[in-house]
């Protein structure tokens, strides 16, 4: 996994195109925020969606696992003029949160936990901190993304800014991807910056996702796809679930 040290501070220039709204509307069409008003977003990086939650009245927390990530986000909720607790955790060992009406893992973060029994531990540790009637909305890379889509690297991106070159190749475990990306970020001076991230993600089978839920216990489970209200196919690229304690 990444640092995102130097990544923290392009990063939401670079996530223009993911549709947050569509997700903050996902999440509220069934859990409203004077029904479910207590929400932990899991991997909150720069803090974008919590604040749309925030703004929508939900009492916010946010945990992500970079430092980096969480000190750009309190910049942000600053500027904003929003109090939103942060803290720096892991997902498979979330702990300290009880009684929350939502959880929210959103844009595959939860593809970062790469071990099996890490996500099993992080499901388990939600499911725990929810209270009863409690939703979890989370999403993951489909194996058909994984597998083929993000084999056709190299990805390249320029706005005069900031450019990447983005290679890809399997990793060890099934379903999983390295990610290695070169930036060139503009400076002050007119000079560029070049630095590197490597990334590693994995997915699993929809069955799989849903049995560690009921094994968590987790039983009303809910599975979309590409934020539409229709079942996963073939060829979806990103499989939603939504599951009730």
């Amino acid at each position: 996994m990444s640092s995102y040290s130097r990544f923290a501070q392009i990063y939401d220039g670079l996530m223009t195109d993911i549709p947050y709204d569509e997700y903050v509307n996902w999440v509220t069409s069934h859990a409203s925020p004077a029904s479910y008003p207590n929400l932990l977003d899991i991997g909150c990086g720069t803090g974008t969606m919590a604040a749309k939650f925030a703004a929508l009245g939900y009492k916010v927390s946010g945990i992500d696992l970079s430092e980096d990530m969480l000190m750009v986000a309190s910049q942000n909720f600053a500027e904003a003029g929003l109090d939103i607790p942060l803290y720096c955790m892991s997902m498979d060992e979330l702990e300290g949160f009880n009684h929350l009406d939502v959880i929210t893992i959103p844009i595959d973060s939860i593809n970062y936990v790469l071990e099996e029994d890490a996500v099993r531990e992080t499901l388990k540790r939600i499911y725990e901190s929810l209270k009863s009637g409690g939703q979890l909305f989370f999403d993951v890379h489909s194996i058909y993304k994984m597998d083929e889509l993000f084999m056709d690297s190299p990805f390249t991106y320029d706005d005069g800014e900031v450019s990447y070159l983005w290679m890809t190749e399997k990793g060890e475990e099934p379903h999983s991807v390295h990610h290695d990306i070169v930036f060139y970020s503009q400076l002050d001076n007119g000079y560029y910056e070049r630095f590197e991230e490597f990334h590693t993600q994995r997915t699993f089978d929809v069955e799989m996702y849903k049995n560690m839920l009921k094994e968590a216990g987790f039983q009303d489970i809910f599975i979309t796809a590409d934020f539409a209200e229709k079942e996963p196919v073939e060829f979806s690229e990103r499989i939603f679930f939504r599951a009730v304690k």
